[in-house]
């Protein structure tokens, strides 16, 4: 199972939206978004795409209440976990959250084959020794909107194969006036 995970986008929906399309297209089937969403709105487009999207929502919190009653009433499209959030896809377990120290120290207890953080803006992969005598895979996607980076990126990951590659925020086409 490919899963398409970014972060950071904190309201620029196309941007997400253009990110979430790509992973799609290379065979992306959920969508994992580590924080800093802002607003309800950021998700409108991206929610039409179909994927399911699994959320926390960061320290720029905007407006968690708009984007828990979009999830209530998304079908099951996108499920809001608030500050973190354990779940399983292609039989992997994997956490989720905002901050890269809290993702390192939950690599570090072997409990997960992948945690999965934002909020530097500076995209990562690594693998983690845990105590269990083996590793985590940490992905931190960057940002999807290109916030205070160099570029706008996102992840996609493999969880049959365990890969994961950082991959640019396609750019978002402006009406010409």
């Amino acid at each position: 199972m490919k899963i398409c995970i970014v972060s950071d986008s904190h309201d620029r929906g196309p941007m997400l939206a253009r990110a979430i399309e790509a992973g799609a297209a290379e065979g992306a089937e959920a969508v994992i978004h580590c924080g800093d969403l802002i607003g309800g709105n950021t998700l409108r487009a991206s929610l039409k795409l179909g994927l399911p999207i699994h959320a926390v929502h960061g320290n720029n919190l905007g407006d968690p209440v708009a984007i828990s009653r979009i999830a209530h009433q998304s079908n099951g499209l996108l499920t809001y976990y608030g500050h973190d959030g354990i779940i399983t896809l292609g039989g992997r377990h994997i956490f989720v959250t905002h901050y890269p120290h809290y993702a390192h120290a939950m690599a570090c207890t072997g409990d997960y084959d992948l945690v999965c953080c934002g909020h530097s803006h500076e995209p990562e992969i690594r693998q983690q020794p845990h105590v269990k005598n083996g590793s985590t895979w940490v992905v931190n996607p960057g940002t999807v909107a290109g916030l205070g980076a160099p570029e706008a990126t996102w992840a996609l990951g493999d969880l049959d194969s365990m890969a994961f590659e950082i991959r640019l925020t396609p750019a978002v086409e402006h009406a010409k006036a």
